[in-house]
């Protein structure tokens, strides 16, 4: 058996365990009677998950849940196979479900063909057991996530609440990066800074995102993001995910009325 190294008490970083990375945190839940998994990585590496939960003398008899935090191919492409061995329910938020349950290649990033991106696999449907919603609860063992909708990065991007711990996916990074914002998979800019404004004003202490180091949680950082957001919805750089083109406005406007340009 390997020594269990705890993040917080019954949360284990299944990358900081290995001393390794999966390509996405993995945090396993351990409720102490039961565990469960937020995300599950990709199916190259998910055997190397699997060994190293047993190493780490989790039963897999006892794994209570398999969360996808969002429906990225990255975060959840083992996500069938992870069902499959462990004999696990699957749960995430509706609007993921749809795209885990088609196997939707291009929602959840398995394929990018304008960049020449094509994962290995694809995304393998998935069928979700159960379905989050905002303020579910979930109940592993002694330990109980609080389930939030957090859209923005994703419809179905979903953050979860544990003690002074937030598990806060895409949401926010410790550099103050956030999840790609793309249209093909639905990014939002305005519920994007609707959830980050909700990350930033919560007494969470302490924030665990699904890439790079869990970090304590720092208003300035939120604040920095929802400011270049906010820009970001006026601005064409983001196409269809803008909420205006002010500049282009002016433009029709100009035309309708028969003024010329200024050169």
């Amino acid at each position: 058996m390997l020594q269990r190294k705890y993040l917080f008490p019954g949360v284990i970083e299944l990358n900081l365990q290995a001393a390794q990375s999966f390509g996405v945190n993995i945090y396993l839940i351990d409720g102490g009677t039961e565990w469960a998994l937020i995300d599950v990585g990709m199916v190259d590496t998910f055997g190397e998950v699997i060994e190293l939960i047993r190493k780490l003398d989790f039963p897999l008899s006892k794994c209570k849940l398999l969360i996808a935090t969002h429906a990225d191919a990255d975060h959840v492409q083992a996500l069938a196979s992870a069902r499959e061995r462990l004999k696990a329910k699957t749960a995430a938020h509706p609007k993921a479900a749809a795209a885990l349950e088609a196997g939707d290649t291009v929602q959840t990033y398995a394929s990018i063909p304008a960049q020449g991106i094509e994962i290995e696999g694809g995304m393998p449907a998935c069928k979700i057991d159960v379905k989050l919603n905002e303020g579910t609860e979930i109940k592993v063992g002694k330990l109980t996530l609080k389930v939030w909708h957090t859209p923005g990065h994703t419809p179905g991007q979903l953050s979860f609440r544990l003690g002074n711990l937030l598990f806060s996916g895409d949401n926010i990074y410790k550099d103050g990066c956030v999840g790609a914002i793309d249209a093909h998979h639905g990014s939002h800019l305005p519920s994007f800074i609707s959830s980050l404004t909700r990350i930033r004003d919560d007494d969470a202490e302490f924030l665990l995102p699904s890439h790079g180091p869990v970090f304590r949680k720092d208003p300035a950082i939120l604040q920095s993001a929802i400011d270049r957001l906010t820009k970001y919805q006026h601005m064409a750089d983001f196409g269809t995910c803008t909420v205006s083109w002010p500049l282009e406005d002016e433009y029709k406007r100009d035309i309708l009325s028969g003024k010329m340009p200024e050169l």
